[in-house]
């Protein structure tokens, strides 16, 4: 073995100590790939030696997910593991691209995959109009109907209302994953750039920043509710300073969590209690009142600590977790955790507004009067600076009219027409990206339903006022889903946020089916949603007809096996579900349930499985797949050898299926949106290299 393959081999395996699992079709499915990454893979290179050093074969993380790898940094899955999220909860990730951490939200959102609609949702905002396709682009990857992306920035992201038991209600959110925009420096290791540009000014001008998004923040959190805030930086400036200022604002009504019981394994430092800040210039100062005049501007008081000493051990600053790189031999990272306790302080200060029921003439009377007691200027600074941040007045109440630093009352008067969910008014693309098509939810006498329902025989309880398309004239060509809750969001709030994506794919429009008695062909997007609810046009098959499926691109009816071929011969030509249900007898075939959409046609069977995913059950299977040197597809025709479990096929350019059909629908042309500028501060999400 040659230095050159020791030496990727020994990378590919430091980069899978930063490996995560998920996949939302089954949770089975991640124990499928464990397995075959243990059986077949490490044990491949447990005896590998590079530079006269044995590499250790990589172990799994406790808390690893279910199904498809992706790569990510150790310590960035620790914030939604301290969430203690349940499939109920209603999540804001407030600065989420590129959204490995999002991923993992909707995990445990659908931690229960018997159930297709959770009541919980995942919104996930990204003040960065580019990098928000790509935080749809990892969220796409789970084919979730509880996701949103929108596009605000995270210190002024609007309040959002949603109508419950008859009258509009402000949406709180039960966990808030606040990882804020940060100088960068715990991630050193794997980040050049840092070694480049780091300065001590990076952390003095993103203070104010974290301050108002983390004020944000707990401002949109419900009593009792979670929200961790995290940096991948180790200067206090960025972490146990913001913390301690949003505990000194909050006067008791937010408490900083020991969250050391749930992850026991973790090795941490406790938060410091004590620093001091430096220039640019190297001087540094131990407390505000050493601070010249001149440099007021660019120091502020919350960048010290609690000068009382009661006060700064009621804070409890040792509950923060400051994980370094030599812990875990990860990147380097600061956590903590707040649990909400009551209102703030300057939302408690002014009378909540009530609205009766909406009525179809779009009146509504409050049902007592707004009473200001004292100014909304009150409201305290979130940063000690004489710019205040833009907070809300009141925390289940409507703002103080004529303050510009409060955000817009809504219109909750209005009356939404026609199920449709229109965007926010036409910005210019230069600064605010592109415009997004509307959200337009069909309604449960559609004509488009009648020949739905009958050719895949959908049960009663499917919820046809869940579905969902892009378009305001001419046909459908696309149909979505989302959740019931999510629906409940959109249809409120249209005016006040800028949607970027939301639901997943459920059906195709297909001309050629309207002859068959249907328009609509299943998507794979979407199979796992829509599965608990068909009960026709569904094909049961074995591990060979999965291979055969899934590596030759219309093979005849007569290459399945007997009873897949029977079943096959019993429907007519159409769309159709191929169901792989696992055998507890064959320990060698996949342990787990695997579903892809497919066509029966006249003489044959095709699979409509794009290329991500077809490799992936293709490996789940033992096939491995390739390209040729010259990056040529190889002859996929010929027939699998019977009782082969790791032949090794060439992958058609054709099996990627219209992977891309449809994407300037869902996508909105993300290629062409990527017009925003890059943020400020590090993303830690990136894995170790």
């Amino acid at each position: 073995m040659t230095s050159v393959v020791k030496k990727n081999i020994s990378y590919l395996i430091y980069c899978s100590q930063n490996l995560i699992i998920y996949y939302r079709p089954s949770a089975t499915h991640a124990k499928e790939i464990l397995h075959t990454l243990k059986e077949k893979y490490f044990k491949e290179v447990q005896d590998l030696e590079v530079d006269g050093q044995k590499i250790e074969a990589p172990q799994p993380l406790s808390c690893s997910w279910s199904g498809n790898i992706s790569r990510q940094e150790a310590v960035s899955m620790i914030p939604p593991l301290l969430l203690k999220i349940e499939p109920q909860h209603k999540i804001l990730d407030m600065c989420a691209a590129p959204g490995s951490k999002t991923a993992q939200l909707i995990e445990m959102v659908h931690s229960d995959m018997d159930v297709p609609f959770p009541e919980g949702f995942v919104i996930a905002n990204d003040v960065d109009n580019k990098r928000c396709y790509l935080l749809v682009h990892q969220a796409k990857r789970l084919n979730s109907p509880c996701i949103m992306v929108v596009n605000h920035d995270a210190s002024s992201i609007p309040r959002l209302y949603f109508d419950q038991d008859g009258k509009k209600d402000i949406l709180f959110y039960d966990r808030i994953l606040c990882d804020v925009p940060c100088s960068g420096d715990g991630t050193m290791r794997k980040n050049i750039d840092v070694w480049k540009k780091w300065t001590t000014s990076n952390s003095l001008q993103l203070h104010g920043l974290q301050i108002r998004i983390a004020v944000r923040g707990v401002e949109q959190l419900a009593v009792g509710g979670r929200m961790v805030y995290s940096t991948c930086s180790l200067n206090p400036i960025e972490d146990e300073a913001v913390i301690a200022a949003l505990l000194e604002k909050s006067e008791g009504a937010l408490e900083l969590a020991d969250a050391s019981p749930d992850l026991p394994g973790l090795k941490y430092m406790p938060g410091i209690t004590s620093w001091k800040v430096m220039t640019k210039e190297g001087q540094w100062y131990s407390d505000w009142s050493e601070v010249p005049t001149s440099r007021h501007t660019q120091i502020r008081p919350t960048m010290f600590p609690p000068t009382d000493p009661e006060k700064l051990a009621n804070m409890k600053l040792e509950r923060c977790m400051r994980i370094l790189p030599h812990h875990q031999n990860t990147g380097g990272f600061f956590v903590a955790v707040l649990v909400k306790k009551a209102p703030m302080p300057w939302n408690r200060r002014y009378p909540k507004l009530r609205y009766k029921d909406v009525t179809s003439s779009s009146e509504a009377a409050p049902a007592e009067e707004l009473q200001m007691g004292e100014s909304p200027t009150d409201v305290p600074p979130a940063d000690g600076s004489s710019a205040d941040a833009p907070v809300e007045a009141v925390e289940g109440e409507t703002p103080a009219e004529g303050n510009p630093s409060v955000p817009d009352t809504p219109d909750l008067l209005e009356v939404k027409k026609d199920n449709v969910c229109g965007p926010p008014p036409p910005k210019k693309m230069k600064l605010f990206g592109f415009k997004e098509d509307p959200f337009v939810f069909l309604t449960e006498d559609d004509p488009i339903f009648p020949s739905i329902q009958a050719f895949y025989d959908l049960s009663p309880d499917f919820p046809k006022l869940n579905v969902l398309t892009r378009t305001h004239e001419g046909k459908k060509r696309q149909l979505y889903m989302v959740s019931k809750e999510l629906r409940n969001v959109l249809l409120n709030n249209s005016e006040r946020m800028k949607v970027i994506n939301t639901g997943v794919k459920v059906w195709s429009r297909n001309t050629d089916g309207e002859q068959f008695g249907c328009a609509f062909r299943l998507a794979q997007e979407g199979i796992y949603t829509l599965c608990p609810y068909i009960r026709a046009r569904i094909i049961n098959i074995c591990v060979e007809d999965v291979k055969v499926l899934l590596t030759q691109e219309n093979p005849f009816l007569r290459k399945l096996g007997d009873d897949a071929h029977n079943q096959a011969k019993k429907l007519g030509m159409g769309s159709i579900v191929l169901r792989y249900l696992p055998d507890p007898k064959d320990l060698d075939a996949p342990q787990c349930p695997i579903d892809l959409c497919g066509w029966r046609g006249k003489t044959s069977i095709r699979a409509f499985v794009p290329r991500n995913e077809r490799l992936h059950y293709l490996r789940m299977v033992g096939v491995e797949v390739f390209h040729d040197k010259q990056g040529k597809r190889n002859d996929c025709s010929t027939e699998i050898q019977e009782g082969s479990t790791e032949d090794a096929v060439g992958l058609s350019q054709e099996a990627d299926l219209l992977e891309e059909e449809g994407e300037e629908t869902e996508q909105n042309g993300s290629e062409s949106n990527a017009n925003g500028t890059e943020p400020v501060g590090s993303t830690c999400d990136g894995p170790a290299s």
